[in-house]
């Protein structure tokens, strides 16, 4: 399959501005998450995508192939659909720039489930381990049918029951792959859709716009930087790393 990794970059992140260029034991985030792709799949079909000057000449000083996009792009997908039109590939990657612990064996599972399912919008998921991530507006919670196609996701704390318990749940995992023929759709819509602004999750653009959702299993290694304390939780994993 022909396929093209995207790694969509934004400066301006609300929650964390710069969050791209944190440094993370001594390397910036975006490299980070590069360097972990690079792992798992041909550099040269890696593709960093941004508005902004300072992520550009960074990423291509260090030797990533990085694509300059839209400043108007609300959504990383977005930011994908544009590389779309100058990068041909069969099947789009979307690893998310905030994802430096990401794990390169994800990859070939994506690959694996576009391969089983040919034309599908696929998005990782792993288990939710514990309560504070169930209860964490950070981490966009999971809700499947039984044959993993996404029934809708969520920043509350769901599935629960009448006490509100945390029971079992699943969460995200920011890596998805599309066809071009998905992106063009998504990207037809101007502006986000209306439950996609309410929760600020990209993937439910596809599920108002009637495509259904493959959830695929993938390894519970990511942890999504949005907060300066998941910058503290990433370096502390990447100082036991190093030991």
């Amino acid at each position: 399959m022909n396929a093209a990794i995207v790694i969509p970059a934004r400066f301006q992140s609300g929650r964390l501005p710069g969050k791209p260029m944190i440094q993370l034991a001594g390397v910036p985030m975006i490299e980070r998450t590069y360097r972990r792709c690079a792992l798992g799949f041909p550099a040269e079909h890696i593709y960093v995508a941004t508005d902004d000057e300072r992520i550009y000449r960074h990423c291509v000083g260090v030797g990533i192939r990085t694509l300059m996009t839209s400043p108007d792009c609300p959504t990383g997908t977005d930011r994908v659909a544009e590389v779309a039109d100058s990068v041909a590939a069969d099947l789009y990657i979307n690893v998310q720039g905030d994802e430096p612990l990401f794990n390169p064996r994800d990859i070939q599972l994506i690959l694996d489930a576009a391969e089983a399912n040919p034309g599908e919008v696929l998005n990782g998921v792993c288990p939710i381990d514990t309560e504070e991530r169930f209860r964490s507006p950070s981490i966009p919670k999971v809700v499947m049918r039984p044959d993993g196609r996404l029934l809708y996701m969520s920043r509350a704390a769901i599935p629960t029951n009448k006490s509100f318990e945390f029971k079992k749940a699943w969460r995200q995992v920011c890596i998805y792959a599309f066809t071009s023929e998905a992106l063009g759709a998504y990207r037809s819509v101007k502006g986000k859709t209306g439950l996609e602004e309410i929760e600020d999750i990209e993937i439910l653009r596809f599920l108002e716009l009637g495509f259904d959702v493959r959830m695929v299993p993938v390894s519970s290694d990511s942890v999504a930087v949005d907060t300066p304390a998941d910058v503290a939780t990433v370096e502390e994993i990447l100082r036991q790393r190093d030991r």
